[in-house]
């Protein structure tokens, strides 16, 4: 009886979630990792059930969600394919495909050949930013084509030296891409309707960040990683608002950017993680250093705020889980280590889900005081880089290969 009543409070959460709210893009409808709209749950089932699993394509991008279809964008050979599938049953709906001829850096060749960026789903287009970066718009219900920039002609080599990794962000009618090398590149405005450049912001090039959008002090603005600091530009002319350096090895600087308020928290390999308040004084932006921790450190996981603290895995003895407060960086918690090499971290209110890179998914408590987890399940059969996404359904988990619904029962 007990087990039974996990099961259904489980399914509940799932329908709950979906109901509320789509999974559009990375890091879910506010690229923060949260998914709104759920109800407490009492209890999480011994195993969950595999519904469907259906063979996709390599890469780690994260799939997405738009009413009845997932989208995910992976490669086959020398293509890289975008498919629409079923959610109920996993069915490919539709696939589009196009040549993508990549060579693997050796330094990134246990990462495959991508892509890597995230798909969005927008304004009844899906949009694609491929591992050499192909910016591509297609029609979500048929998978036609509505139109494509390349960039290897403006920027030699096309992307950053382990491939494009920034996903795509919509607002406005202006889809917000980074493109170029890290050694020259952009920060790109265009039409989302019809892909003409509106504006762009040549100062630096991309990191493998993604952008967020938010208002501080009634200024709209655009933050994220550049190959060499943290940047924000306003939003509707793409001026430069403000730079803090960010320097991280070989110039990876990953960790999408987090605004609380008006407190900007970002971090990097090898380096602290700080928090500045943003302001505008005079005319110009300042940067005010609120805290730093440099002890704690995050490579290629972003932390998920969730109840003014911050949880995140932090990249020191093969993986550790991490509990910062948030208003202070004081670090609460952490785990023995040896988690992996990544985790991709879902807030669904009444629990965090940890997508490890060794398959593992592992649901915790929210708490301050310690780990609590919940329960663990070995989800896949191969390395897990994608995010997990819930639906009402159950909760997609993208392998190497393989899209595949897990649920909580019948």
């Amino acid at each position: 009886m007990i087990r039974l009543f996990g099961l259904a409070v489980v399914f509940t959460l799932f329908h709950g979630l979906a109901v509320a709210q789509d999974w559009p893009g990375w890091r879910g409808p506010g690229r923060d990792g949260a998914a709104s709209g759920l109800a407490a749950t009492a209890a999480w089932p011994e195993a969950l059930q595999r519904a469907w699993r259906t063979e996709v394509g390599l890469g780690y991008s994260s799939p997405v969600v738009a009413g009845d279809r997932v989208f995910v964008l992976t490669r086959a050979g020398d293509e890289e394919v975008v498919t629409a599938l079923d959610l109920a049953t996993g069915a490919i709906v539709w696939r589009a495909s196009y040549p993508a001829p990549y060579r693997v850096n050796p330094a990134a060749r246990s990462h495959g050949p991508g892509p890597k960026s995230t798909p969005l789903v927008a304004g009844g287009r899906v949009h694609t930013l491929g591992i050499s970066g192909v910016l591509s718009a297609f029609d979500a219900a048929s998978g036609r084509l509505v139109w494509r920039k390349a960039f290897e002609g403006e920027y030699p080599g096309g992307a950053p030296t382990y491939g494009t990794a920034m996903s795509p962000l919509v607002f406005g009618g202006l889809l917000i891409a980074h493109v170029g090398t890290d050694r020259d590149g952009a920060l790109m405005a265009f039409d989302a309707a019809t892909g003409e450049v509106r504006w762009r912001w040549d100062g630096d090039g991309p990191g493998y960040a993604s952008p967020i959008v938010v208002e501080i002090g009634g200024t709209r603005q655009v933050i994220t990683q550049s190959s060499h600091a943290v940047v924000g530009v306003a939003a509707d002319s793409g001026a430069l608002l403000w730079r803090i350096p960010l320097t991280t090895p070989y110039a990876q600087n990953i960790v999408t950017p987090i605004v609380l308020g008006d407190v900007l928290i970002y971090a990097g390999l090898d380096n602290p993680t700080t928090a500045v308040r943003l302001a505008s004084r005079g005319g110009s932006w300042q940067a005010e250093k609120m805290w730093e921790n440099p002890d704690v450190s995050f490579y290629m996981s972003t932390p998920v705020a969730a109840g003014g603290r911050l949880y995140g895995l932090r990249d020191r003895n093969k993986g550790q889980f991490v509990c910062l407060d948030a208003a202070t960086g004081r670090l609460l918690w952490e785990t023995p280590g040896r988690e992996g090499d990544n985790a991709a971290i879902v807030d669904v209110g009444s629990a965090l889900l940890w997508l490890t890179s060794g398959a593992e998914l592992v649901v915790s408590e929210k708490t301050a005081d310690a780990f609590r987890p919940i329960r663990r399940y070995t989800v896949a059969d191969s390395p897990t880089w994608a995010h997990p996404v819930p639906t009402a359904r159950g909760i997609l988990i993208k392998d190497e290969r393989f899209l595949t619904l897990w649920r909580a029962g019948q």
